[in-house]
This record gives C-alpha cells, sequence and structure tokens, in this order.
C-alpha cells in the first residue's frame, strides 16, 4: 500500500509505518556510539555544526589525553582543551561550553549522572536549555541519548525528510516538529532513540540535498515531494 499526502491515513500509522520500514532496511542503529552517558554529553556539544566523523577524531584525542572525565575536564585549562578537541571544528567555542557544563555539573550534580537523571524531566530540560551553548537539539541529545528521558529530537535531517513526505511545511520548527512525533508515537526513549538514529542514516546515505529517491526504502510505500 502507498500512502498519499492527502493523508486520508492516520498520521500515527504513516509515522510507524515509516519507521517500520526504516528498521527493515537499516536495522538497529545502536545510537549513541559511546562508553559513557559522560561521553554521550560531550558528543552532543562537539557534534554542533559538524559531522561524526570529526566528532570520532576529537573524542579519540580527548581519551588518549585521558580527559574523558568530568572531573578531570573541569580543571584542564579550556586552552588546552580546545586544541584536543580541535578536529570537530569551532573548537574555541565548543570548548568554552564543554567547560561550562562540566563547571555546572562538578557544582550541581557532583558529577554525577545518576543525579541528573533524579531530576524531574522538565525540569531537566529547562535547566539545559538555560545553559550557555545548549539549543534544543544538544538539550534533548543529552535528555535522550545520555539520560534515557523519552524525547524526540530533531534535527536537520528530520525537518528535511518528513517536509519531503508531507508531515511538516516551511513553517514547522524544531517546537512543532518535535510535538509532532510525541503526540503520534508512544512516549518511550528506546522507539525515539532508534527513530531519530534510522531518520539521520537516511538523511546520511539519501535523503539528501540531492536525494536517492530510486533507492530509498520508503520510495515504493510513501509519496514524497523530493524537490523540497
Amino acid at each position: 500500500m502507498t500512502y498519499s499526502l492527502t493523508r486520508t491515513v492516520p498520521t500515527a500509522r504513516v509515522l510507524q509505518r515509516v519507521y517500520r520500514l526504516l528498521y527493515g532496511a537499516y536495522g538497529p542503529m545502536n545510537w549513541w556510539p559511546a562508553e559513557t552517558p559522560f561521553e554521550v554529553i560531550v558528543g552532543a556539544f562537539l557534534t554542533q555544526n559538524t559531522a561524526w566523523v570529526n566528532v570520532e577524531k576529537a573524542i579519540h584525542n580527548l581519551k588518549r589525553a585521558g580527559l574523558m572525565d568530568p572531573q578531570k575536564m573541569d580543571t584542564v585549562p579550556e586552552k588546552k582543551l580546545a586544541d584536543i578537541i580541535k578536529p570537530s571544528g569551532y573548537f574555541n567555542q565548543k570548548a568554552k561550553k564543554i567547560k561550562s557544563f562540566v563547571k555546572h555539573f562538578g557544582e550541581k550534580y557532583d558529577y554525577s549522572i545518576e543525579k541528573m537523571k533524579d531530576r524531574p524531566f522538565n525540569d531537566m530540560r529547562k535547566e539545559l536549555l538555560e545553559m550557555w551553548g545548549i539549543g534544543p537539539e544538544t538539550a534533548d541529545s543529552i535528555m535522550l541519548y545520555a539520560l534515557g528521558k523519552p524525547i524526540f529530537v530533531i534535527d536537520a535531517y528530520t525537518l528535511r525528510t518528513f517536509r519531503r513526505l508531507g508531515f511538516l511545511d516551511e513553517k514547522d520548527d524544531y517546537d512543532s516538529a518535535q510535538k509532532m512525533f510525541m503526540k503520534h508515537l508512544k512516549s518511550d526513549a528506546v522507539l525515539f532513540n532508534e527513530y531519530h538514529a534510522l531518520i539521520v542514516a537516511l538523511g546520511n546515505r539519501l535523503c539528501k540535498a540531492r536525494p536517492g529517491c530510486n533507492e530509498c526504502p520508503l520510495h515504493e510505500h510513501i509519496e514524497c515531494n523530493p524537490h523540497l
């Protein structure tokens, strides 16, 4: 069955169908690739405005320097940290953001991820968004991937793909896109994790500015406007 943009089929059913098709094509993504929740948080800063391959280089440098530890990162000079994470780009700003977060992490949570997890959902998200250098995507990546909270992360791949599929339009922003997913999907951190990772996989491989529609696992099942 091909679902059309007329939306005669309930949104929840189509979103579930998209998930199943992507999962069937790509399998489990096992995202976020990290050894610890703190590494996820650092990666969430490093991945701002850069490709993941560059993040991997910066994380490798941090591990080699013995700095993938919040207490050690809190004490390292900002300039040294910037030099270490240079492969990620915008390294001076990112070093400043990471240092700001780690200082807060130590002062308020004694460097304990478990204490962060114990904070009420809305309070924790609000706190993250009030910190310098943390926007919605970074905050929600920390909430979902590091703290295991059920919130759907929106990124450029998500907006592009679901505009092409007819779920979103140009006026839809981060918040409205996120509400669409969270309204029509079961509130489940594991599902949100896997779904977002699958969208990123599709965006990286096929749903680009010049899309490879013929190879797309959604192509024969859901109508799409690749010109958006």
